[in-house]
């Protein structure tokens, strides 16, 4: 009895809250609660793929290379193993808040629907990165109910996993034309080179590929 005497009194100060904010106490609970349900009812899909296998010599130059079951070139690697080059073109390119914002840019979402709705067409890209990693992992229509689910899957991704895992997997999974995937790849297969040893020409034409893969 005194248990539930003193649980009971834990939250009489809620009732002492002018009413306004009591009922906006309650709303975010219900609705922290609902994120935590929708998180369980709804988990984001593996973050890694099947890779490739490469066969390297002793100077890490690959000797031979097998696709995965799908048919895809996609060489692993680690941030390690990137040039740094590179990271910054593509964060200066793609998104360059990408260590500071949860998920979402609100600032540039804001900007695209503005100019959406002035011109009649996308004139510049809302899309964090991690919203890109959303999509590779788990595509999405491009229509207003499949980006809002992107958006919502990239605020779960950053909930669960940190800056640095979400920017690998971009690393090993953005496309770069027909079955190459994974600036690895990418950098062996048009450059003849580790993506580790990328100059800041090449790596600036690599943050770019993946815009338009098709185009390669």
């Amino acid at each position: 009895m005194k248990l539930g005497r003193t649980g009971h009194a834990g939250w009489r100060w809620l009732g002492r809250l002018p009413r306004w904010l009591r009922f906006s106490v309650l709303g975010v609970v219900a609705l922290l609660l609902s994120l935590l349900a929708l998180d369980r009812l709804f988990p984001p899909p593996p973050l890694d793929p099947a890779y490739a296998r490469v066969v390297l010599d002793m100077k890490g130059r690959p000797l031979r290379a097998f696709a995965d079951t799908s048919g895809v070139w996609r060489y692993p690697v680690t941030l390690e193993q990137v040039s740094p080059r590179y990271i910054e073109a593509l964060l200066g390119y793609e998104d360059r808040y990408f260590w500071h914002h949860p998920g979402v840019n609100p600032v540039a979402m804001v900007r695209g629907i503005g100019q959406w709705l002035r011109y009649g067409r996308a004139v510049s890209g809302g899309s964090t990165l991690t919203m890109q990693v959303a999509r590779l992992i788990e595509p999405y229509h491009r229509s207003v109910p499949g980006k809002l689910r992107q958006m919502a899957r990239a605020l779960q991704l950053e909930w669960h996993y940190d800056k640095r895992t979400l920017l690998t997997v971009y690393l090993n999974r953005a496309p770069f034309g027909g079955n190459l995937e994974g600036v690895q790849a990418a950098s062996f297969a048009y450059l003849g080179k580790s993506a580790a040893k990328l100059t800041h020409a090449e790596a600036a034409l690599l943050a770019v590929l993946p815009q338009a893969p098709s185009r390669n």
